[in-house]
């Protein structure tokens, strides 16, 4: 008798056990579908007017682009009057053609990681958000500005950025923008690595010159069998540089893209 209510005990736990398990599945596929709809919906509404412009910019090694100082300045194409009045902490728009990423960036003012499994509107979200940290300024003009964002299943946040390991692809696509309130910077992609796990940001002193070019050292000439980095690019300590930053596909560590600033436009305010 004893054994028989044993055994019922045991199949009732491994049922509740399963229910579980399958609810916590199903409630995650809702939540990153919601996700998923609603960044969309935002780049929809937010975006539509941002077309892959760094194709077509020319150089001015990161500086401010003031050829007629008497034109018009350019119309911003992110509407960020709308998204700050939505959330104050998005700061900043990225995207890259032939990826999935078009999305807003995000920075909290009081934490750190709020935004790694939160949405641009402060839900918790399993996908999270592209975001940066309070080690960063909100303008991009640091020397090493990182950014992260999640390397999901279904291809959003940061996922498709793992295209850059292909060597045909990295070849083919070699930029990308990032728009603030006022400007519009454009990137050159220099390589794309699988890196440790170390927190970039604490693991050097970027307003150092040694310590910045042992960073760049490892850019240019990663230690990692998957890599790619373009030839004839050059990278200095007077270069400022973006770092994408996700999971690699499986173990530990982060693949990393990063882009040096080629080009910044000053454009019309939104707000």
């Amino acid at each position: 008798m004893k054994s028989k209510r044993l055994v019922t005990v045991i199949i009732a736990l491994l049922a509740a056990a399963l229910i579980g398990i399958v609810g916590f599945i199903l409630f995650k596929n809702y939540n990153n579908q919601r996700s998923k709809e609603k960044y969309n919906s935002v780049a929809s509404s937010y975006a539509n007017n941002a077309t892959d412009s760094t194709e077509k910019s020319s150089e001015n090694n990161g500086k401010e682009d003031k050829t007629n100082p008497t034109k018009a300045l350019p119309k911003n194409p992110i509407d960020f009057k709308g998204l700050t009045d939505r959330n104050p902490d998005i700061y900043g728009w990225i995207k890259i053609p032939n990826t999935n990423v078009d999305y807003p960036v995000i920075q909290s003012p009081t934490n750190d990681n709020f935004y790694l499994d939160h949405d641009l509107d402060g839900n918790y979200a399993f996908a999270g958000s592209i975001y940066s940290q309070l080690c960063n300024r909100r303008n991009f003009q640091d020397r090493v500005t990182l950014l992260y964002g999640h390397n999901m299943l279904d291809g959003s946040m940061f996922a498709t950025i793992y295209r850059f390991a292909d060597p045909s692809f990295f070849k083919k696509n070699k930029s990308m923008t990032i728009y603030t309130n006022d400007r519009q910077l454009d990137y050159t992609i220099i390589s794309a690595f699988e890196y440790d796990d170390r927190h970039i940001m604490n693991s050097f002193n970027f307003s150092n010159d040694k310590s910045y070019q042992s960073f760049i050292d490892e850019i240019i000439n990663p230690r990692s069998v998957t890599k790619n980095v373009r030839a004839g690019e050059t990278l200095t300590t007077n270069d400022k540089i973006v770092v994408l930053s996700t999971c690699v596909n499986s173990g530990e560590g982060r693949y990393l893209v990063v882009g040096k600033l080629t080009k910044q436009t000053e454009l019309q305010k939104s707000n």
